[in-house]
């Protein structure tokens, strides 16, 4: 029966190409069902799962760990660094990359390679749906690709409705705490924080996740921190006590968030939408 589906879809590719184009403005054309793909970012890994995914996706980088599928996956290195040698052994028709954190040296070095690399960078809410749908696209999982798509375009609209426009909150968000790290409106946690009127105080910075001094901090001076951080890393919410000069830390708001549900630009960062919500919405009612 699967032969039988399969067949269908290279007949049907093979009738009309499938073009898509990726968020750097290349062009693809795909003429039958992508079948070896490899993911050099967790949250590609993760889009491509949402679209449909089942059996395509045969190499991963560290951290591609949603779903629970994505665990099962042969790690070919980090997002920062990869075995080109490991990708070349699993002969992939089409590599999805990351512009703002894979290696831009390594990712032309695959493309000399012939490797057709598509770059996944959803800098705003309605690129993860057409992510998806993209995705679905070449992988012809066009049906499931478009109803998770429609789900979260529904669930955004929602979001709107309970998260309407508000005072503004100035809002340092912590990517890293050493070196100290932020990150910039270019990345899809600035459009977040943007979304539930707050005001990220170095948006306007060049770099995606530029390293920045805490005297820079304190200069700031913001309503709120927020941390984004795994369980395992509370002692980046006490290092800040000593700089009570700060007005989030003077008032303890100082607030930490799943760096998954946030950093990752996925369906999942609807969840962390509303956790931003929900913590800048007590910052107002305790200003």
């Amino acid at each position: 029966m699967n032969r039988i589906i399969y067949f269908l879809l290279i007949i049907s590719f093979n009738s009309s190409a499938v073009q898509v184009t990726d968020d750097e403005g290349s062009i693809f054309e795909f003429s039958q069902p992508v079948k070896r793909i490899i993911s050099l970012a967790p949250h590609a890994t993760e889009l491509l799962f949402a679209a449909g995914a089942s059996d395509q996706v045969v190499g991963t980088v560290s951290y591609s760990d949603f779903p629970d599928a994505a665990k099962k996956i042969p790690v070919i290195g980090g997002y920062n660094r990869v075995d080109i040698e490991a990708i070349m052994s699993k002969n992939p028709d089409l590599i999805v990359a990351w512009s703002g954190g894979n290696s831009l040296d390594q990712i032309s070095k695959l493309k000399s390679l012939g490797f057709k690399v598509f770059i996944s960078e959803p800098k705003q809410f309605i690129d993860v749906a057409e992510n998806i749908r993209s995705m679905g696209q070449f992988m012809a999982t066009q049906k499931i690709a478009e109803q998770e798509a429609l789900n979260f375009l529904n669930e955004l609209a929602q979001l709107k409705k309970d998260y309407p426009p508000s005072e503004s909150v100035t809002v340092f968000y912590q990517v890293w705490n050493e070196p100290l790290m932020t990150i910039s409106d270019d990345h899809l946690i600035g459009q977040v924080i943007k979304f539930c009127s707050g005001k990220n105080v170095f948006g306007s910075l060049t770099a995606i996740a530029p390293r920045v001094s805490i005297e820079a901090v304190i200069e700031k001076n913001p309503d709120v921190i927020i941390a984004g951080m795994t369980k395992d890393r509370q002692q980046w919410l006490t290092s800040w006590d000593k700089w009570s000069v700060i007005k989030a830390v003077k008032k303890k708001q100082v607030y930490p968030i799943d760096a998954s549900l946030v950093i990752r630009q996925t369906p999942r960062i609807l969840l962390g939408t509303r956790k931003v919500c929900e913590i800048l919405n007590s910052v107002r009612v305790k200003n």
